[in-house]
């Protein structure tokens, strides 16, 4: 595949599915941080860089919606609802109002199942601070649960935080398959600029580690 352009809201490239366009969606910030206000004087944690581990996961589940995302170490209990795309062709994102659900992007894999599946939110809104305002809290070896419409839950640890800029997004290193069950958590962080919103992403590494 060839590297993907930084995104720059001048048209779309070619992109073979569905990886492509999630890659395209989502790198350098989302939609989502379009709508970031940077209105609030304390602002969101930022986090500091984690190595990932050589843990083991355990066998991957049949595809689920998810419904829940909870998040110990960030604060989140929090709905999840599906979303796609909108009329333009970008992610459409979960309201940034109560009760500030978080949003799976339906063109990733159900989380626990094989492949990198991918929760988005907003940081902040033009009310305060929004569903994943404390997630450049969490910590390497944290605890990401994620309820599922079967009844199940997929239960992910943490083994990489990181902020990630808008310009050269590595969009390969955060959305690639690992071959296994994967989880990223992703809200705009970084610096806040009126004229361009905020300048970075904060993602959340995780694996499947139990399941519930």
């Amino acid at each position: 595949m060839t590297e993907p352009r930084p995104f720059d809201r001048l048209g779309p490239p070619s992109w073979p599915a569905p990886w492509g366009i999630l890659v395209l969606l989502l790198l350098a910030g989302l939609a989502l941080i379009r709508n970031g206000s940077g209105e609030f004087d304390s602002g969101p944690p930022q986090p500091a860089p984690a190595a990932a581990t050589g843990a083991r996961s355990p066998a991957a589940l049949p595809a689920s919606p998810a419904v829940r995302v909870r998040v110990p170490g960030a604060g989140v209990d929090a709905p999840v609802r599906p979303v796609g795309l909108d009329e333009a062709g970008w992610i459409d994102p979960p309201p940034a109002r109560a009760p500030h659900p978080a949003g799976w992007f339906t063109g990733s894999p159900a989380p626990g199942t094989r492949g990198t599946s991918v929760l988005v939110g907003h940081v902040d809104g033009t009310e305060g601070p929004a569903v994943y305002h404390g997630l450049g809290a969490v910590e390497k070896g944290g605890r990401v649960e994620v309820a599922r419409a079967d009844g199940r839950a997929a239960v992910f640890t943490v083994y990489g935080v990181d902020v990630v800029p808008k310009k050269g997004f590595p969009a390969r290193r955060v959305y690639g398959d690992t071959g296994r069950p994967e989880l990223r958590l992703i809200t705009c962080g970084g610096t806040y600029r009126s004229a361009g919103g905020y300048d970075a992403d904060v993602v959340v590494f995780a694996r499947l580690g139990a399941v519930t």
